[in-house]
């Protein structure tokens, strides 16, 4: 296992916290559906022309008021994900929206897969044209834990004997060895913000395992030398958003 984590450069990634507002209901089903497709049309021209590697959705089990899922977006330049935002906010679909957009690169990923002990079944896209929306639904064979955190500036006047990171790094693989963690996935912010500096995606196949992970990570000594947000989510219809990245990389060939 390495020892320290990378930042890869090798694409851009779009943290998006997202919603609809209530608005949105006030319009007539027909005209839901009118915006619902119009932006389902161009978000899937910017995935074509951009090469969108990557789309995946998490519905929070409570939602924050009009932010009710988290997405994952990743593209290999930072024009790609300029586009995509820039259109996921274009009228009229856009007016009703919710956007809280990050852009990050991944961090530590060959370093923190080797702590995966219960590998999930690849996605498989459902086949369908993603131009025609089924009826989405979360996917209830697991549990994703989203963590949003960062050191607290004491953390570097002590040392990591005193934050007592050998320990917590054993206990935490303790906790993915006995409960099958699934995933795990970080994201460090281009632009680090007040309250995190990094986003975490923890997934297990149940919530007792996710519950566990949340415990042992606040734990002293190292829990007091960080600040940790934690939601408790499900993957989002992960089938036909995998659709979505087979129908843009098809597109190039």
């Amino acid at each position: 296992m390495t020892t320290t984590p990378e930042v890869s450069k090798n694409s851009v990634v779009i943290l998006y916290k997202g919603g609809r507002l209530p608005t949105w209901h006030d319009l007539t089903p027909e005209e839901r559906d009118a915006y619902q497709q119009e932006h389902v049309d161009l978000m899937l021209s910017v995935a074509c022309e951009h090469g969108l590697m990557r789309l995946e959705g998490f519905k929070l089990m409570t939602p924050q008021g009009a932010w009710e899922r988290f997405w994952i977006i990743e593209f290999p330049t930072l024009e790609g994900a300029e586009a995509w935002i820039d259109a996921e906010m274009a009228p009229p679909y856009g007016r009703y929206g919710y956007y809280e957009y990050y852009t990050a690169r991944h961090w530590g990923r060959d370093h923190f897969s080797q702590w995966v002990t219960r590998s999930p079944e690849p996605v498989v896209p459902d086949g369908t044209d993603p131009h025609n929306v089924p009826a989405l639904d979360v996917d209830r064979d697991s549990v994703v834990a989203l963590l949003f955190g960062r050191w607290r500036p004491e953390a570097s006047e002590a040392t990591p004997e005193d934050r007592g990171d050998a320990e917590h790094i054993e206990l935490m693989q303790s906790v993915a060895r006995e409960h099958g963690l699934m995933r795990l996935e970080a994201f460090k912010l281009m632009g680090a913000q007040d309250a995190w500096h990094r986003a975490w995606l923890i997934e297990f196949p149940t919530l007792t395992g996710a519950e566990a992970w949340i415990d042992a990570e606040v734990l002293p000594p190292h829990g007091r030398y960080s600040a940790k947000t934690f939601y408790l989510s499900r993957r989002w219809a992960p089938q036909y958003f995998a659709g979505w990245v087979q129908y843009a990389q098809h597109s190039e060939t």
